[in-house]
């Protein structure tokens, strides 16, 4: 009301009686803000007391002078302000009204914050009419009469205290997410420094700046592509967004710094005792905590501001007084200008002099170091270090009042400080607290102190590094971080109940911090002083260990811990090939040591890094720098230092350290031989820990025999050395290669690691075919471990890979504890051969179960040691990880000539009632090939069905009354299909199924047969829903059931009914949840189960790699010919079904339920949007997913791509396999959620995670083919005759990582909105009606 009032008159205020008015503005101070939850121009036109037509055009022309009026006619806003319609100018007015009265009364200090949200609210920004662009006059214009009444108030500490809090609200919006606001902030806080310059030397503003600064710089360090990080501004109420790009927040920390910059020189200008004190209060508070000992941008903007900007000394003052011109008179006395400011930043560096003079021909001659006041800064800041320090010790230790205490403690420190032996006590202690806490913090702690203890006390350098060489033993004695034993590796292809895919990597932190200071104090030491080279020496010789791929390693072999450990190796190098180590044998021990503890990290699987993007780079550059250095090896490499001394001489420690590791290596290799082979010979112990052309082990032979003594020439030493010195070149290479790849997979220039081009044009050296059987026969001899795992790095040459074959046959004791190896020994050609050889195999190390599976299937003939080996390995699994391959499993059956799968099904159904269960509903299915159960399976439909009957004979009583309840249960379930058939659709057909449903009741301890791990509790009798499909009859029901378990469920369903209610009773009620499952009649689900294990298989992948990749394999049964249950996709929609009812593309359907790209909401729907659609694009490229169109895309409520339905795959595609779509679906609304162009950031992001998922998925390239081999007699239309081949070539198997990357690129590129996939969606459109 007192808005229209005011529309009436200019003076209307005076038209109200006063206390009225103190009412209103009361009511101001206290009302919400005006802001609109949706559309505002809707919100407007729709409302009924702001009708257009209730005023006259000129009432309207009063109205929208009024308003400009008030706002002083800004030139940017007069035409829209005359275009609005008569409800936006209320709205306008209104805001103006309630805003100035609210700022100008209100007592609160936040009262002028929210003028921002208005800014902020997304309605507002997108209004058409421009109504940003007047809110933003309008809250310029209440912003000034905030200004005005602040700058009337008495100057108290309380207005101090306020003003400061106006600039640290300000400094934040100075940095929010949208332009527009942060150019108003700028706007704001210039307004506020002109009326109170003051703010400019403030501590609380200084510090707030110092510290969004160093928050700004953080966000730098935090993947673009996680979530944006919201930060907490230290001593303010506040919190900071990032921007969700790298280039955007690059750009905010440039912008905010150029800023700081200024605010800090006109500080100092104007008063630079004042800041240059309050600076030095920034460094003590960061001092005396854990953040001053880390990397604070903040901190260094600060020190670099007072020594580029401390001015002239005072010797020097008066030769750099200012000139007085009339220009420098006239800014005597006027106050600092925020303009000014602005105008210093457009100064270059050169320009900007802090007393804006010319410096006189006497101060040009002297250089800056005797001019400058900056060491009054660092004096300053020393001397109150020093007195805080010892203040705070007073304070500490006088609280109690025991003076007689605080004398004998002062004594007693005076004492241990003079002492020599106590002085070794102090450093024991400092030297150790690492260990006792091994932890990032500790040892970033420690490394300070020990920097400071080296700089301030020289002469106790080598007794220090005594002492720390002793901590960071007891560190390898402790097994912590780097030399962690590392636990048996998870294969993502087995997952039990309970169990999790991924095996943690050890914590390598603190060695890595440990290392670098190594690393600096090998550096220093080379050249200064010779017992701390010796000492470093000793250090390395202890833990690097002689071992090459024995089980028990004494440094981790995790790919983590990469930079560490080849850190150590080239500070080994460094010692040796600097030639500081007078002993011949010490030098030959440690660079045995050296080639050793390079050779033995190659001895595993190569590993994809799970390091973050910028550890990721340290450690490739660490690793560059090794083969650098190993390169250059080769001409430190003399016959003098190759030599042994007369095993009749001393031997230093050094070799006893080596003769303790070649023992401790034998009796482990002995202990790791499998059962049943001989003992090894101690020329075979040898080859496992030396290679049989080394060094050492020629030594010790010569030690031993006494008559061999000097046959071991230093010219073949040498050569030997060069041998290992070119494969270690070769795999250090490869791994390089392999580590940049993941690290840059798009190639991407400014991500190039400095160094790569020599180890690049090693790679790229031909390399014979002759060459690589000799590395494979030179690894085999230095560790049969290393040569297996060569062809898992080195793709490209079947030479590397034969050679491999052969030696493993030759000798597989060697290598039978390694499940990789197995490939090798058995083979098509070693099977059909009947080689003797694979006996060995009944004592191997078990496989995964697919790949066990998978010597029932058509890659290998039938061999009853290949299928005893097999049966051993289901047996050794839990029956949870082996249900998720009961497909492979029944089908293995037909392959089965001797009966050995027969009987392990038999075994394991009587085990398991659970998996009984499963195994009968597959075997029912494929007793006949096809949905309508006319084509009998002639070759293995009989001896299912003997199966079946001997399956229900073996239940024990308690399990074959599960059996009947549960199989009762889920035909009562099923049976509603055949009941519904016969009504029509719509209606009729609803409420017989929904008749059929109420007629059902949950039978304890009952489940859906897609959910094994869930008791049913109960059925939602109004869910039920036909689907649409004339002929046949499938429809929808919701289930409410309770995770309990795959081992609980199976005891729950084995009690009697009436125990089973009291335990479901006690059991977990959080667990519970409602599950939707499709119920399908006359589909053959089968090819829907093989495409989700693969989908399956997948995700476990990704999952142990670490990868940002969301999947959903959804479960898929199938319980009869034709008929199976399916799980729905909870919380989702498919794409036809948001075209139907929305009328808009993906991206807009995006922008209105998130908001728009700079929202947080938005920013997480697309991270979770391209995570899901890469994950899905790599699955429809390898299994070739046909029939994308939008009726099998779905979208869930947090933004993820899900894809459903795959009855087109392998070798089928709609229209008679004509192969139309694309290898991936990318269209151009696709495209437009991430972001727009390939150029985009977003897009990049999806580019690398679909190579990065592309490359994990490689090397279980054979597991995947297993699975799909044991289905190609099935009769399903997917398999044409080429699957396997075609399948195989997909996965690139002769490829390097690197080769592999650029194909994944080239298919993604080629897909990119293709015309192929549109005009298949517009196929569907005309066809089907999906809209797209």
């Amino acid at each position: 009301m007192y808005s229209i009032v005011n529309i009436q008159s200019p003076n209307a205020e005076r038209l109200w009686p006063h206390e009225w008015f103190e009412a209103v503005c009361e009511i101001a101070t206290k009302s919400p803000l005006l802001i609109l939850q949706d559309h505002l121009r809707s919100e407007l036109q729709y409302n009924t007391a702001l009708k257009n037509d209730s005023v006259s055009s000129s009432q309207l022309t009063e109205l929208r002078n009024r308003i400009l009026s008030l706002l002083e006619y800004p030139s940017e806003i007069v035409t829209f302000v005359n275009n609005m319609e008569f409800s936006q100018c209320s709205y306008l007015f209104s805001v103006y009204r309630l805003e100035t009265l609210r700022v100008t009364h209100s007592s609160d200090p936040v009262a002028f914050h929210g003028l921002f949200e208005y800014m902020d609210n997304n309605g507002i920004m997108k209004d058409k009419t421009h109504m940003w662009e007047c809110i933003q006059a309008v809250t310029e214009k209440a912003f000034k009469l905030f200004l005005e009444v602040r700058a009337e108030k008495p100057k108290t500490e309380e207005l101090e205290t306020e003003l400061e809090v106006y600039a640290q609200f300000l400094l934040v919006k100075f940095n929010h997410v949208h332009k527009r606001i942060r150019r108003v902030a700028d706007k704001f806080l210039a307004s506020l420094v002109d009326k109170f310059p003051h703010l400019l030397w403030s501590g609380t503003v200084l510090r707030t700046m110092l510290d969004i600064l160093q928050l700004l710089s953080q966000s730098l360090e935090i993947d673009p592509n996680e979530r944006a990080p919201e930060f907490k501004v230290p001593n303010t109420p506040y919190t900071l967004t990032a921007m969700d790009t790298m280039a955007d927040r690059e750009s905010t920390v440039k912008d905010f710094a150029a800023r700081s910059i200024g605010i800090l020189q006109e500080a100092m200008l104007w008063a630079p005792n004042t800041t240059r004190s309050h600076l030095v209060e920034y460094l003590q508070q960061l001092e005396n905590t854990s953040r001053g000992l880390y990397q604070h941008t903040g901190l260094a903007l600060a020190t670099e501001s007072v020594l580029n900007y401390a001015g002239y000394n005072r010797a020097s003052s008066s030769l750099g007084k200012r000139t007085s011109s009339a220009k420098e008179l006239n800014r005597i006395g006027k106050a600092p200008s925020y303009k000014d400011l602005s105008r210093n930043l457009s100064k270059s560096a050169s320009q900007r002099d802090i007393f804006g003079a010319a410096r006189n021909s006497t101060l040009e001659r002297r250089p800056k170091c005797v001019i400058s006041d900056s060491s009054n800064f660092m004096s300053n800041l020393s001397l109150r270090s020093r007195y805080l320090g010892e203040v705070e010790g007073m304070r500490i230790a006088f609280q109690d009042g025991q003076k007689a205490l605080i004398n004998l403690l002062c004594q007693q420190l005076n004492k241990t400080c003079d002492t020599q032996e106590n002085n070794r006590q102090l450093l024991h202690g400092i030297c150790w607290a690492p260990v006792r806490f091994f932890n990032e913090s500790s040892v970033e702690s420690a490394v300070a102190c020990w920097d400071w203890l080296l700089a301030a006390r020289s002469e106790l350098s080598s007794q220090f590094m005594q002492e720390m060489s002793a901590a960071w033993q007891m560190t390898v004695d402790m097994s912590l971080g780097l030399f962690r034993a590392d636990p048996p590796e998870k294969s993502p292809l087995i997952q039990s109940e309970g169990e999790f895919v991924r095996t943690e990597p050890p914590y390598v932190i603190p060695h890595n911090i440990w290392t670098k200071f190594l690393a600096e104090r090998v550096e220093i030491a080379k050249y200064s002083n010779q017992d701390q080279v010796e000492v470093m020496a000793s250090l390395l010789q202890r833990c690097l260990s002689i071992s090459i791929g024995s089980p028990k390693a004494m440094m981790s072999r995790h790919v983590a811990g990469i930079g560490a450990r080849f850190r150590l190796l080239s500070m080994g190098l460094s010692l040796l090939q600097c030639d500081l180590i007078p002993n011949t044998i010490s030098k030959s021990v440690l660079r045995e040591r050296i080639y050793a503890a390079t050779l033995d990290y190659m001895s595993t699987a190569p590993m994809w890094p799970s390091q973050k993007s910028t550890e990721l780079r340290e450690d490739i550059l660490s690793l560059a720098r090794f083969w650098s250095m190993m390169h250059a090896d080769k001409k430190y490499l003399k016959t003098s230092d190759a030599q042994f001394k007369d095993p009749n001489t001393d031997l230093d420690a050094s070799t006893l350290h080596l003769h303790a590791d070649m023992r401790s290596a034998s009796i482990a290799d002995t202990e790791f031989s499998r059962p049943g082979s001989s003992v090894r010979s101690q020329q075979q112990g040898w080859m496992n820990t030396l290679s049989s052309v080394s060094t050492v082990s020629k030594r010790s032979s010569a030690m031993s025999g006494g008559q061999r003594r000097n046959i071991n020439t230093g010219a073949t030493l040498v050569k030997d050395y060069i041998r290992k010195r070119n494969l270690i070149l070769t795999l250090v290479a490869n791994e390089v290669e392999r580590l940049v790849t993941w690290y840059n997979p798009l190639s991407q220039s400014e991500l190039f690691i400095p160094g790569d081009e020599p180890i690049g044009a090693w790679r790229n050296k031909t390399v014979s075919e002759k060459q690589w059987r000799e590395n494979a026969r030179i690894a085999w001899e230095i560790s049969p471990a290393l040569a297996v795992f060569m062809p898992h790095r080195f793709k490209n040459s079947d030479a590397l890979q034969k050679e491999v074959t052969r030696l493993v046959r030759n000798n597989p004791v060697a290598v039978s504890h390694i499940p990789a190896a197995l490939h090798y020994l058995v083979t098509v050609h070693s099977v059909e051969a009947d080689a003797p050889e694979l006996m060995h195999m009944l004592t191997w190390s078990p496989v995964p179960p697919v790949v066990a599976l998978g010597y029932f299937s058509r890659q290998y003939p039938p061999h009853p040691i290949t299928a005893q080996y097999a049966v051993r390995v289901l047996r050794e699994f839990p029956t949870d990880a082996i249900m998720m391959y009961v497909p492979q499993l029944v089908q293995a059956v037909r392959y089965d000539t001797m009966g050995y799968i027969t009987e392990y099904i038999l075994w394991i159904a009587k085990k398991s009632p659970l998996m009984a269960h499963q195994l009968l509903w597959n075997m029912k299915t494929n007793v006949f090939r096809d949905e309508e159960a006319l084509n009998y399976d002639e070759e293995i439909g009989e001896q299912l069905e003997n199966l079946m009957e001997q399956i229900k004979r073996s239940f024990t009583p308690p399990a074959y009354k599960f059996y009947e309840r549960e199989f009762d249960f889920f035909h009562k379930i099923t049976d509603i299909s055949r009941i519904i058939k016969p009504y029509p659709k719509g209606p009729e057909r609803k409420q017989a199924c929904l008749k059929a449903l109420s007629e059902i009741e949950v039978q304890p301890g009952c489940y859906l047969p897609s959910n094994p791990e869930s008791v049913v509790l109960d059925i939602d009798y109004k869910s039920g829903q036909p689907m649409q499909s004339a002929a046949k009859a499938p429809y929808l029901a919701r289930f409410k059931v309770r995770r309990c378990g795959f081992r609980e469920l199976e005891n729950m369903g084995l009690q009697d009914p009436s125990n089973t209610q009291q335990i479901i009773k006690r059991a977990n009620m959080n667990s519970e949840y409602w599950q939707a499952s499709i119920f399908k009649v006359g589909d053959d689900v089968r090819q829907d189960m093989l495409a989700l294990q693969v989908i399956s298989l997948f995700k476990n992948v990704i999952e142990h790699v670490g990868l940002d990749i969301y999947l959903v394999p959804y479960r898929v049964v199938a319980t009869d010919p034709g008929c199976g249950v399916i799980e729905c996709v909870p919380d989702s929609k498919s794409r036809d079904q948001i075209g139907r009812q929305t009328d808009i593309t993906m991206y807009q359907y995006f922008q209105a339920k998130y908001g728009d790209e700079t929202t947080p909401a938005f920013q997480e729907a697309r991270r979770n949007f391209i995570m899901s659609m890469a994950g899905y694009s790599v699955m429809c490229f390898l299994l070739q997913i046909k029939d994308r169109h939008n009726g099998n895309i779905m979208l869930n409520s947090k933004g993820h791509l899900i894809h459903i339905d795959f009855g087109f795959m392998f070798e089928s595609s709609p229209g008679g396999n004509l192969g139309w779509e694309s290898d991936m679906k990318l269209t151009d609304e696709m495209v437009m959620i991430m972001g727009g162009s390939m150029e985009a950031a977003p897009f990049k992001w999806f580019e690398e995670l679909c190579v990065q998922s592309y490359l994990a998925m490689r090397p279980h390239r054979e597991a995947i083919v297993s699975l799909v081999s044991l289905m190609l007699d099935t009769g399903l239309p997917c398999f044409r005759g080429h699957t396997i081949k075609q399948l195989r070539q997909r996965f690139q198997p002769n490829s390097s990582e690197k080769e592999a990357a650029a194909y994944m690129l080239k298919i993604i590129r080629d897909c990119y909105l293709s015309w192929r996939g549109k005009t298949y969606d517009m196929i569907q459109y005309v066809q089907n009606q999906i809209p797209y």
